[in-house]
């Protein structure tokens, strides 16, 4: 069995880990241009780590200013096959309060202005989207989420909005009338790179508040919203403990297809692609461009 590496891509507060061996910021460089932050790297629980702060430690970066291409290109330079994103999001649905965690399994994309795809004029590719996290994955959060007895529900579509403001009460309720079940600004594109980097790809939603269509909405004070900030990061930090612990002992091997994502997807003619467009893509999609 090839090992498994598992990259995270999350809030800041995540990387304090208790039990993080070797632990080691590094800086990689990527033709797409700059990450977000280095990303620490070390091994927790026999598995190797990668963790990238998505926002780049203090929260530099806005949802619309983050690098996504750069972001997943690293990740997937330093070995990862695994992606968990964690994430904090606004709940749209009354069953689904603060504290509580969502394991995604589908995405509305809304945003706009945001480099989507590493593929382009010079080398063309459409992947699939219809499933567009890997339920392999799903499956190892949602063991690790029972085991700690955190509430959370296995299914949900997140709607990613651009930001950085947030919806107004037309667009909530708009969503809400959609079916989605949380609100965040930050999984796409990073979802859709993800799985042209044939990476296993999966979020976990962490619930902080209601959106703005709740009627209690306005009475959440600031403490208890930071309060729900801390706990939420806890658990996280958690759930990647207990992944971590599973990934390269999990029974069952990955049928969700995501590591051979581009195999039919790659459009443009072999003696038609731009060099220069390929250089660029060595480390993404070099398994079927050098294969």
């Amino acid at each position: 069995m090839t090992e498994r590496v598992l990259g995270i891509i999350g809030g800041s507060g995540l990387y304090a880990i208790d039990g993080l061996e070797d632990a080691e910021w590094v800086s990689v460089d990527s033709p797409w241009g700059k990450p977000s932050d280095a990303v620490l790297c070390g091994v927790l629980n026999g598995t190797k780590l990668r963790f990238l702060p998505r926002h780049g430690r203090g929260h530099v970066q806005s949802p619309s200013s983050i690098n996504y291409r750069a972001n997943i290109d690293v990740m997937k330079r330093l070995g990862c096959t695994d992606i968990l994103s964690i994430s904090a999001c606004g709940s749209l649905k009354e069953e689904l309060p603060p504290g509580h965690f969502v394991i995604v399994d589908q995405f509305i994309d809304r945003t706009f202005a945001r480099e989507k795809s590493f593929f382009g004029p010079g080398c063309v590719a459409h992947v699939s989207m219809a499933h567009p996290v890997s339920s392999w994955l799903g499956d190892l959060c949602e063991d690790g989420l029972k085991s700690l007895a955190i509430p959370h529900t296995r299914g949900g579509t997140y709607m990613v909005m651009e930001g950085p403001q947030f919806s107004s009460l037309a667009e909530s309720e708009l969503y809400r009338s959609w079916g989605c079940s949380v609100i965040g600004m930050t999984n796409m594109p990073e979802a859709k790179l993800a799985r042209e980097a044939e990476l296993r790809y999966a979020t976990v939603a962490m619930v902080t508040d209601y959106d703005c269509w709740h009627p209690d909405h306005d009475h959440v004070d600031v403490e208890m919203v930071i309060k729900t900030l801390l706990e939420n990061a806890d658990h996280g930090r958690d759930l990647v403990r207990e992944v971590a612990k599973r990934l390269n002992t999990w029974a069952a091997e990955p049928t969700c297809g995501c590591d051979r994502a581009l195999q039919m997807a790659l459009i443009t003619a072999p003696e038609a692609r731009d060099p220069a467009v390929m250089a660029k893509l060595d480390a993404v999609a070099g398994r079927v461009l050098n294969g």
